[in-house]
Protein backbone atom coordinates (compact mmCIF):
# COMPACT_ATOMS: atom_id res chain seq x y z
CA UNK A 1 0.00 0.00 0.00
CA UNK A 2 3.04 2.45 0.87
CA UNK A 3 4.42 1.33 -2.07
CA UNK A 4 0.94 2.48 -4.42
CA UNK A 5 0.79 5.75 -2.47
CA UNK A 6 4.75 6.63 -3.03
CA UNK A 7 3.50 6.13 -6.63
CA UNK A 8 0.72 8.15 -6.97
CA UNK A 9 2.00 10.85 -5.78
CA UNK A 10 5.81 10.69 -8.41
CA UNK A 11 2.89 10.61 -10.82
CA UNK A 12 0.81 13.30 -9.99
CA UNK A 13 4.15 15.41 -9.44
CA UNK A 14 5.04 14.27 -12.88
CA UNK A 15 1.38 15.76 -14.38
CA UNK A 16 2.30 18.86 -13.09
CA UNK A 17 5.32 19.46 -15.38
CA UNK A 18 4.02 17.36 -18.26
CA UNK A 19 5.93 19.68 -21.01
CA UNK A 20 9.40 18.83 -18.98
CA UNK A 21 8.22 15.55 -18.40
CA UNK A 22 7.51 14.73 -22.20
CA UNK A 23 10.85 15.92 -23.25
CA UNK A 24 12.84 13.68 -20.37
CA UNK A 25 10.75 10.96 -22.09
CA UNK A 26 11.95 11.84 -25.68
CA UNK A 27 14.92 11.46 -24.67
CA UNK A 28 14.69 7.89 -23.49
CA UNK A 29 12.60 7.38 -26.88
CA UNK A 30 15.20 7.95 -29.14
CA UNK A 31 17.86 6.10 -26.99
CA UNK A 32 16.16 3.19 -26.82
CA UNK A 33 14.29 2.86 -30.69
CA UNK A 34 17.65 3.37 -31.79
CA UNK A 35 18.78 0.28 -29.99
CA UNK A 36 15.30 -1.81 -31.01
CA UNK A 37 16.10 -0.70 -34.55
CA UNK A 38 19.80 -1.82 -34.30
CA UNK A 39 19.52 -4.88 -32.87
CA UNK A 40 16.46 -5.98 -35.28
CA UNK A 41 18.21 -4.57 -38.16
CA UNK A 42 21.06 -7.22 -37.22
CA UNK A 43 18.81 -9.87 -36.85
CA UNK A 44 17.32 -9.26 -40.38
CA UNK A 45 21.05 -8.87 -41.52
CA UNK A 46 22.04 -12.22 -40.52
CA UNK A 47 18.56 -14.27 -41.42
CA UNK A 48 19.69 -12.72 -45.23
CA UNK A 49 22.95 -14.01 -45.00
CA UNK A 50 21.68 -17.18 -43.82
CA UNK A 51 19.49 -17.50 -46.47
CA UNK A 52 22.15 -17.07 -49.01
CA UNK A 53 24.74 -19.34 -47.31
CA UNK A 54 22.08 -21.99 -46.98
CA UNK A 55 21.11 -21.01 -50.81
CA UNK A 56 23.95 -22.43 -51.94
CA UNK A 57 23.76 -25.47 -50.03
CA UNK A 58 25.26 -27.04 -46.79
CA UNK A 59 27.38 -29.65 -48.67
CA UNK A 60 29.83 -27.15 -50.43
CA UNK A 61 33.38 -25.73 -49.99
CA UNK A 62 34.80 -22.34 -51.53
CA UNK A 63 38.41 -22.15 -52.42
CA UNK A 64 39.86 -18.56 -53.77
CA UNK A 65 42.47 -16.66 -54.78
CA UNK A 66 43.96 -14.10 -52.14
CA UNK A 67 47.21 -12.31 -51.48
CA UNK A 68 49.83 -14.12 -48.78
CA UNK A 69 49.25 -13.06 -45.38
CA UNK A 70 53.58 -13.34 -45.00
CA UNK A 71 53.92 -11.14 -48.29
CA UNK A 72 54.53 -8.32 -45.61
CA UNK A 73 52.65 -5.66 -47.86
CA UNK A 74 49.68 -3.23 -46.78
CA UNK A 75 46.52 -2.93 -47.63
CA UNK A 76 46.83 -0.85 -50.49
CA UNK A 77 49.73 -2.68 -51.99
CA UNK A 78 47.71 -5.93 -51.68
CA UNK A 79 44.89 -4.01 -53.74
CA UNK A 80 45.50 -4.80 -57.92
CA UNK A 81 47.65 -7.62 -57.60
CA UNK A 82 46.05 -10.57 -59.51
CA UNK A 83 47.47 -14.03 -58.12
CA UNK A 84 47.72 -16.42 -61.11
CA UNK A 85 48.45 -19.49 -59.27
CA UNK A 86 45.10 -21.47 -59.31
CA UNK A 87 44.12 -22.94 -62.45
CA UNK A 88 41.66 -25.78 -63.43
CA UNK A 89 44.09 -28.40 -63.15
CA UNK A 90 43.57 -28.09 -59.65
CA UNK A 91 39.89 -28.34 -59.68
CA UNK A 92 40.69 -31.49 -61.24
CA UNK A 93 42.83 -32.86 -58.47
CA UNK A 94 40.50 -31.76 -55.83
CA UNK A 95 37.72 -34.24 -57.89
CA UNK A 96 39.90 -36.90 -57.05
CA UNK A 97 39.55 -36.70 -53.19
CA UNK A 98 37.79 -38.78 -51.15
CA UNK A 99 33.75 -37.20 -50.45
CA UNK A 100 33.91 -34.70 -53.30
CA UNK A 101 31.38 -35.15 -55.73
CA UNK A 102 31.93 -32.16 -58.03
CA UNK A 103 33.47 -29.35 -58.33
CA UNK A 104 33.51 -26.07 -60.63
CA UNK A 105 36.11 -23.25 -61.93
CA UNK A 106 35.17 -19.84 -62.35
CA UNK A 107 36.25 -16.12 -63.47
CA UNK A 108 34.82 -13.13 -63.61
CA UNK A 109 35.54 -10.36 -66.05
CA UNK A 110 32.92 -6.72 -66.59
CA UNK A 111 32.46 -5.87 -70.23
CA UNK A 112 29.71 -4.26 -72.02
CA UNK A 113 27.31 -7.04 -73.96
CA UNK A 114 25.41 -5.62 -76.71
CA UNK A 115 22.61 -6.67 -79.17
CA UNK A 116 21.22 -4.62 -82.57
CA UNK A 117 21.22 -1.06 -80.24
CA UNK A 118 21.09 -2.32 -76.73
CA UNK A 119 24.17 -2.05 -74.44
CA UNK A 120 24.57 -3.27 -70.94
CA UNK A 121 27.36 -3.54 -68.60
CA UNK A 122 27.50 -7.21 -67.38
CA UNK A 123 29.88 -9.33 -65.08
CA UNK A 124 31.05 -12.09 -67.49
CA UNK A 125 30.92 -15.03 -64.99
CA UNK A 126 33.32 -17.90 -66.79
CA UNK A 127 32.79 -21.33 -65.69
CA UNK A 128 33.24 -24.94 -66.01
CA UNK A 129 29.83 -26.73 -66.91
CA UNK A 130 29.50 -28.83 -63.50
CA UNK A 131 28.60 -24.86 -62.40
CA UNK A 132 24.96 -25.68 -63.24
CA UNK A 133 24.66 -28.88 -60.62
CA UNK A 134 26.15 -27.31 -57.99
CA UNK A 135 24.67 -24.05 -57.89
CA UNK A 136 21.18 -23.03 -57.42
CA UNK A 137 20.65 -21.52 -60.37
CA UNK A 138 17.85 -22.63 -62.61
CA UNK A 139 17.70 -22.12 -66.39
CA UNK A 140 14.36 -20.56 -67.43
CA UNK A 141 14.68 -20.90 -71.22
CA UNK A 142 17.03 -23.04 -73.27
CA UNK A 143 20.13 -24.22 -71.50
CA UNK A 144 22.93 -24.43 -70.24
CA UNK A 145 26.45 -25.31 -71.82
CA UNK A 146 28.43 -28.56 -71.79
CA UNK A 147 31.61 -29.88 -70.46
CA UNK A 148 32.53 -30.61 -73.97
CA UNK A 149 31.03 -26.85 -75.32
CA UNK A 150 33.38 -25.78 -72.43
CA UNK A 151 36.70 -27.93 -73.87
CA UNK A 152 35.76 -27.06 -77.11
CA UNK A 153 35.54 -23.65 -76.51
CA UNK A 154 32.12 -22.90 -77.90
CA UNK A 155 31.24 -19.35 -77.99
CA UNK A 156 28.15 -19.98 -76.24
CA UNK A 157 26.35 -17.70 -73.48
CA UNK A 158 23.67 -18.03 -70.82
CA UNK A 159 22.29 -14.92 -70.30
CA UNK A 160 20.96 -13.67 -66.36
CA UNK A 161 17.53 -12.47 -66.38
CA UNK A 162 18.13 -8.85 -65.93
CA UNK A 163 20.74 -8.72 -68.70
CA UNK A 164 17.41 -10.21 -71.36
CA UNK A 165 15.00 -8.14 -70.02
CA UNK A 166 17.17 -5.07 -70.69
CA UNK A 167 18.74 -6.10 -74.11
CA UNK A 168 15.48 -8.32 -75.64
CA UNK A 169 12.69 -7.59 -73.65
CA UNK A 170 9.98 -9.46 -74.46
CA UNK A 171 11.68 -11.02 -77.63
CA UNK A 172 12.79 -14.54 -77.46
CA UNK A 173 16.87 -14.59 -76.81
CA UNK A 174 17.73 -18.52 -77.56
CA UNK A 175 19.31 -18.39 -80.93
CA UNK A 176 20.17 -14.72 -80.91
CA UNK A 177 23.74 -13.43 -80.92
CA UNK A 178 25.36 -10.87 -78.68
CA UNK A 179 28.63 -9.24 -78.77
CA UNK A 180 30.83 -8.84 -76.16
CA UNK A 181 34.11 -7.49 -76.99
CA UNK A 182 33.91 -7.10 -80.41
CA UNK A 183 32.89 -11.03 -80.47
CA UNK A 184 29.92 -13.15 -81.45
CA UNK A 185 28.16 -15.25 -78.85
CA UNK A 186 25.34 -17.13 -79.29
CA UNK A 187 23.06 -17.26 -76.74
CA UNK A 188 21.40 -20.90 -75.50
CA UNK A 189 19.95 -20.17 -72.21
CA UNK A 190 18.40 -17.37 -69.55
CA UNK A 191 18.35 -18.20 -66.30
CA UNK A 192 15.56 -17.65 -64.21
CA UNK A 193 15.26 -14.92 -61.73
CA UNK A 194 17.42 -14.87 -58.50
CA UNK A 195 18.11 -11.60 -57.65
CA UNK A 196 20.73 -10.24 -54.78
CA UNK A 197 23.13 -12.97 -53.37
CA UNK A 198 25.61 -11.24 -50.86
CA UNK A 199 24.04 -7.82 -52.70
CA UNK A 200 25.45 -8.80 -56.18
CA UNK A 201 23.08 -8.86 -58.69
CA UNK A 202 22.51 -12.49 -60.27
CA UNK A 203 20.56 -11.25 -62.79
CA UNK A 204 23.21 -8.92 -64.45
CA UNK A 205 25.52 -12.04 -65.35
CA UNK A 206 26.46 -13.06 -68.12
CA UNK A 207 27.52 -17.25 -67.59
CA UNK A 208 30.32 -18.62 -70.17
CA UNK A 209 32.29 -21.46 -70.79
CA UNK A 210 35.23 -21.11 -68.66
CA UNK A 211 37.92 -22.07 -71.34
CA UNK A 212 36.13 -19.30 -73.64
CA UNK A 213 36.44 -16.61 -71.24
CA UNK A 214 40.00 -17.39 -70.53
CA UNK A 215 41.12 -17.66 -73.68
CA UNK A 216 39.01 -15.80 -76.01
CA UNK A 217 38.01 -13.04 -73.66
CA UNK A 218 41.09 -12.37 -71.36
CA UNK A 219 43.77 -14.55 -72.72
CA UNK A 220 44.86 -16.24 -69.29
CA UNK A 221 45.48 -19.16 -67.63
CA UNK A 222 44.45 -18.73 -63.94
CA UNK A 223 40.64 -19.14 -62.34
CA UNK A 224 40.13 -17.09 -59.23
CA UNK A 225 37.64 -19.15 -57.28
CA UNK A 226 37.00 -23.54 -57.22
CA UNK A 227 33.96 -24.79 -55.45
CA UNK A 228 33.30 -28.28 -54.50
CA UNK A 229 30.48 -30.39 -53.90
CA UNK A 230 30.81 -32.94 -51.01
CA UNK A 231 28.89 -35.95 -50.10
CA UNK A 232 28.72 -35.58 -46.56
CA UNK A 233 28.50 -32.24 -45.07
CA UNK A 234 29.65 -33.71 -41.64
CA UNK A 235 33.18 -34.00 -43.25
CA UNK A 236 33.23 -30.65 -44.23
CA UNK A 237 36.60 -29.68 -42.00
CA UNK A 238 38.25 -32.78 -43.07
CA UNK A 239 37.58 -32.27 -46.50
CA UNK A 240 38.79 -28.66 -46.15
CA UNK A 241 41.86 -29.56 -44.85
CA UNK A 242 42.50 -32.13 -47.95
CA UNK A 243 41.79 -29.23 -50.58
CA UNK A 244 44.29 -26.90 -48.51
CA UNK A 245 46.85 -29.99 -48.78
CA UNK A 246 46.35 -30.36 -52.46
CA UNK A 247 46.85 -26.77 -53.13
CA UNK A 248 49.63 -26.32 -51.10
CA UNK A 249 51.46 -29.02 -53.12
CA UNK A 250 49.92 -27.98 -56.36
CA UNK A 251 51.37 -24.26 -55.28
CA UNK A 252 54.97 -25.41 -54.13
CA UNK A 253 53.88 -24.00 -50.58
CA UNK A 254 55.09 -25.40 -47.83
CA UNK A 255 54.13 -22.86 -44.93
CA UNK A 256 50.56 -22.28 -44.37
CA UNK A 257 51.45 -18.29 -43.63
CA UNK A 258 51.98 -18.31 -47.08
CA UNK A 259 49.24 -19.41 -48.42
CA UNK A 260 47.67 -18.02 -51.83
CA UNK A 261 44.52 -19.25 -51.48
CA UNK A 262 41.39 -19.51 -48.69
CA UNK A 263 39.39 -22.65 -48.13
CA UNK A 264 35.98 -21.84 -46.43
CA UNK A 265 33.18 -24.30 -45.65
CA UNK A 266 29.34 -23.69 -45.46
CA UNK A 267 29.51 -24.10 -41.91
CA UNK A 268 32.76 -21.95 -41.45
CA UNK A 269 30.92 -19.20 -43.56
CA UNK A 270 27.96 -19.12 -41.18
CA UNK A 271 30.77 -19.16 -38.13
CA UNK A 272 32.20 -16.14 -39.40
CA UNK A 273 29.09 -14.50 -40.38
CA UNK A 274 27.98 -14.68 -36.70
CA UNK A 275 31.11 -13.27 -35.53
CA UNK A 276 31.54 -9.94 -38.11
CA UNK A 277 27.30 -9.62 -38.04
CA UNK A 278 27.53 -9.70 -33.80
CA UNK A 279 30.57 -7.39 -33.80
CA UNK A 280 29.14 -4.72 -36.02
CA UNK A 281 25.82 -4.94 -34.01
CA UNK A 282 27.73 -4.80 -30.69
CA UNK A 283 29.68 -1.85 -31.77
CA UNK A 284 26.52 -0.08 -33.18
CA UNK A 285 24.14 -0.68 -30.11
CA UNK A 286 26.77 0.71 -27.95
CA UNK A 287 26.86 3.93 -30.03
CA UNK A 288 23.08 3.84 -29.43
CA UNK A 289 23.13 3.43 -26.07
CA UNK A 290 25.06 6.48 -25.63
CA UNK A 291 22.22 8.28 -26.71
CA UNK A 292 20.20 6.69 -24.04
CA UNK A 293 22.86 7.38 -21.47
CA UNK A 294 22.45 11.02 -22.60
CA UNK A 295 18.99 10.68 -21.69
CA UNK A 296 19.70 9.55 -18.58
CA UNK A 297 21.63 12.73 -17.50
CA UNK A 298 19.21 14.51 -18.68
CA UNK A 299 16.76 13.00 -16.27
CA UNK A 300 19.33 13.68 -13.47
CA UNK A 301 19.64 17.45 -14.63
CA UNK A 302 15.77 17.71 -14.61
CA UNK A 303 15.30 15.74 -11.27
CA UNK A 304 18.53 18.40 -9.64
CA UNK A 305 15.57 21.31 -10.94
CA UNK A 306 12.53 19.28 -9.83
CA UNK A 307 14.04 19.20 -6.21
CA UNK A 308 15.17 22.80 -6.05
CA UNK A 309 11.53 23.72 -7.24
CA UNK A 310 9.97 21.09 -4.94
CA UNK A 311 12.30 22.25 -1.45
CA UNK A 312 9.13 23.51 0.45
CA UNK A 313 6.88 20.49 -0.03
CA UNK A 314 9.75 18.35 0.70
CA UNK A 315 10.22 19.97 3.76
CA UNK A 316 6.21 20.07 4.19
CA UNK A 317 5.62 16.12 3.40
CA UNK A 318 8.89 15.46 6.07
CA UNK A 319 6.94 17.29 8.15
CA UNK A 320 3.77 15.51 8.69
CA UNK A 321 5.95 12.41 8.88
CA UNK A 322 7.25 11.34 5.69
CA UNK A 323 10.73 9.70 6.24
CA UNK A 324 14.03 9.94 4.12
CA UNK A 325 13.15 6.76 2.64
CA UNK A 326 9.87 7.95 1.45
CA UNK A 327 11.46 10.81 0.10
CA UNK A 328 13.63 8.91 -1.93
CA UNK A 329 11.36 6.08 -2.96
CA UNK A 330 9.12 9.19 -4.58
CA UNK A 331 11.85 10.25 -6.33
CA UNK A 332 13.31 7.56 -8.01
CA UNK A 333 9.89 6.38 -9.24
CA UNK A 334 9.39 9.58 -10.70
CA UNK A 335 12.98 8.83 -12.92
CA UNK A 336 11.69 5.35 -13.33
CA UNK A 337 8.45 6.06 -14.61
CA UNK A 338 10.11 8.17 -16.74
CA UNK A 339 12.28 5.54 -18.56
CA UNK A 340 9.38 3.15 -18.32
CA UNK A 341 7.24 4.68 -20.29
CA UNK A 342 10.13 5.93 -22.88
CA UNK A 343 10.89 2.49 -23.09
CA UNK A 344 7.47 1.44 -23.93
CA UNK A 345 7.66 3.79 -26.86
CA UNK A 346 10.81 3.68 -28.02
CA UNK A 347 10.16 -0.37 -27.94
CA UNK A 348 7.27 0.48 -29.96
CA UNK A 349 8.63 3.03 -32.03
CA UNK A 350 11.75 0.65 -32.83
CA UNK A 351 9.34 -2.05 -34.01
CA UNK A 352 7.21 0.17 -36.03
CA UNK A 353 10.22 1.51 -38.08
CA UNK A 354 11.89 -2.47 -38.24
CA UNK A 355 8.17 -3.16 -40.12
CA UNK A 356 8.39 0.34 -42.44
CA UNK A 357 11.68 -1.09 -43.34
CA UNK A 358 10.63 -4.29 -44.13
CA UNK A 359 7.45 -3.15 -45.97
CA UNK A 360 9.44 -1.07 -47.91
CA UNK A 361 12.29 -3.47 -49.03
CA UNK A 362 9.44 -6.07 -50.42
CA UNK A 363 8.24 -3.19 -52.36
CA UNK A 364 11.58 -2.35 -53.74
CA UNK A 365 11.62 -6.86 -54.42
CA UNK A 366 14.88 -7.00 -51.78
CA UNK A 367 14.74 -9.97 -49.22
CA UNK A 368 15.12 -8.18 -45.87
CA UNK A 369 12.80 -10.31 -43.47
CA UNK A 370 10.97 -8.46 -40.50
CA UNK A 371 13.06 -9.72 -37.20
CA UNK A 372 12.33 -8.84 -33.93
CA UNK A 373 14.63 -10.10 -31.19
CA UNK A 374 12.96 -10.39 -28.11
CA UNK A 375 15.61 -10.96 -25.66
CA UNK A 376 17.39 -7.94 -27.26
CA UNK A 377 13.91 -5.98 -26.56
CA UNK A 378 14.22 -6.92 -23.15
CA UNK A 379 17.66 -6.05 -22.19
CA UNK A 380 16.95 -2.61 -24.25
CA UNK A 381 14.01 -2.20 -21.78
CA UNK A 382 15.49 -3.14 -18.35
CA UNK A 383 18.31 -1.63 -19.78
CA UNK A 384 16.35 1.79 -19.29
CA UNK A 385 14.82 1.60 -16.37
CA UNK A 386 18.60 0.90 -14.82
CA UNK A 387 19.04 4.09 -16.63
CA UNK A 388 16.52 5.61 -14.68
CA UNK A 389 17.31 4.06 -11.15
CA UNK A 390 20.90 5.31 -11.65
CA UNK A 391 20.62 8.78 -13.21
CA UNK A 392 17.88 9.01 -10.82
CA UNK A 393 19.30 8.02 -7.25
CA UNK A 394 21.76 11.23 -6.50
CA UNK A 395 19.22 13.57 -7.30
CA UNK A 396 16.72 11.52 -5.29
CA UNK A 397 19.44 10.91 -2.47
CA UNK A 398 19.49 15.21 -2.39
CA UNK A 399 15.72 15.38 -1.54
CA UNK A 400 15.87 13.08 0.91
CA UNK A 401 18.76 14.42 2.89
CA UNK A 402 16.94 17.74 2.83
CA UNK A 403 16.61 19.54 6.31
CA UNK A 404 12.78 20.02 6.65
CA UNK A 405 13.22 23.14 8.84
CA UNK A 406 15.46 24.88 6.11
CA UNK A 407 13.35 23.43 3.62
CA UNK A 408 10.27 25.01 4.70
CA UNK A 409 12.02 27.94 5.07
CA UNK A 410 12.77 27.96 1.41
CA UNK A 411 8.90 29.21 0.67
Amino acid sequence: MQIFNTLQIASAALKKNKGRTILTILGVVIGISSVTIIISAGDSFKQVIYGQIEGFGSNYINAEVRVPQSSGGTMSQAQGVVITTMTDDDRKEIMKLPHVDKAYSAITAQDIVSWQSQRKKALIYGLTADFVDIDSMEIDQGRFYTEEEDDDMAMVVVLGSGVKEELFGNNNAIGETVKIDKKSFKVIGVAKSRGAVFFLDMDDMVYMPLKTTQKLLLGVDYVIQIVSQIDDPSREEEVSESIRQVLRDRHDITDPNKDDFEVMGAAEAKDLMDTIIGGITLLLVALAAVSLVVGGVGIMNIMYATVAERTFEIGLRKSVGATKQDILRQFLYEAVIITFFGGIFGIAIGIAVTYLVHIGAQYYNFDWPFAISFVGLTLSFFFSIIVGLIFGLYPAKQAAELNPIMALRKE
